[in-house]
């Protein structure tokens, strides 16, 4: 079983295991999950955090951070605020304060990463400039829909699809099959159909 403190960046194992300790949490490392990167629960009175095993050292520490933010406010909250609010922002942000320097994160993740502590959101991926400078780093260079051209056809979860035009923040993809419309985010990862 891997430790926790080998998918972080060296630096910030110290403060990371004081966090730990101070909240007496488990953490679980996962495999990856399509629709989060980690979470935060109570099980039996004990704080479970899980993080993805397939992030890369700076993504799984922001998410680390994110989720034993989440159990700062629970212990001093317990469920009565809510997960992403105005408690949950204050303590992630001053927690990601910590990190805000090259011995944790390179320049151009500091750049974004300034940008989105101001007013984080539920998940990394929801900011785009973010996400993208942090897939920069992930060690497996895969393909994701913003990589392919309009009208090109890709596989992902097991399904054909055609992309298509971008609404907003998320492409409009069709599955060929049903001929159902889907959106996408444009760092999902695809397989690109030849």
């Amino acid at each position: 079983m891997c430790s926790v403190f080998s998918f972080i960046p060296e630096k910030s194992i110290p403060k990371v295991r004081r966090w730990i300790d101070e909240l007496n949490v488990r953490i679980i490392i996962s495999n990856p999950r399509h629709t989060k990167l980690g979470d935060f629960r109570v099980k039996n009175n004990c704080l479970l955090i899980s993080v993805n095993n397939n992030l890369n050292p700076f993504s799984f520490l922001i998410t680390l951070t994110h989720e034993l933010a989440h159990a700062f406010v629970y212990k001093m909250y317990g469920n009565s605020v809510l997960p992403h609010g105005k408690e949950w922002k204050k303590i992630f942000r001053s927690m990601l304060l910590a990190f805000m320097s090259t011995d944790y994160f390179p320049e151009d993740i500091l750049k974004v990463l300034s940008i989105y502590i101001k007013n984080p959101r539920a998940s990394t991926l929801t900011d785009f400039k973010l996400a993208n400078t942090l897939r920069l780093y992930n060690k497996n260079k895969s393909i994701t829909l913003l990589d392919i051209e309009e009208g090109s056809s890709f596989h992902a979860r097991g399904r054909l699809f055609v992309k298509g035009e971008k609404i907003r923040t998320r492409f409009k993809c069709v599955e060929k099959k049903t001929n159902r419309e889907y959106l996408f985010h444009p760092l999902a990862e695809v397989i690109f159909a030849q």
